[in-house]
């Protein structure tokens, strides 16, 4: 028999409305700490600043004209991922002459990816 979808939802919610004061109370103000996070996983959500980022954590440090060649687009649009990355406080630069070198800003972001790279191959 082919359940219905209010068959499926009911499933997974509560047959009736009922929760923990005392933990509600706890933990209602501390979920206002996450504001601004989701910058930071909106940043990482689009495929080409994810590859990006990823580059990164291979190679310590690189130069635009590597990121264009590695995920494949112009010099143009590799400054544009990681300006964006740079000024979501999740990458750094510096400049060498007339080249400019970018790596992770810290190791909170080398351990973001590498989790959630450790994550999605658990899945396979």
């Amino acid at each position: 028999m082919v359940e219905s979808v209010n068959d499926k939802l009911e499933k997974d919610t509560c047959e009736t409305f009922s929760f923990d004061e005392e933990k509600v109370n706890r933990i209602k103000p501390r979920v206002a700490e996450v504001a601004g996070v989701e910058l930071i996983f909106k940043a990482l959500s689009d495929a080409t600043r994810l590859k990006i980022t990823y580059a990164l954590t291979i190679e310590e440090e690189l130069c635009v004209c590597d990121v264009a060649n590695i995920i494949g687009s112009t010099t143009a649009t590799a400054s544009h991922h990681l300006r964006l990355l740079r000024n979501m406080g999740l990458a750094k630069y510096r400049k060498e002459g007339k080249l400019v070198f970018y790596s992770l800003k810290d190791e909170h972001v080398y351990q973001l990816v590498s989790i959630a790279l450790e994550h999605a191959k658990e899945g396979e």
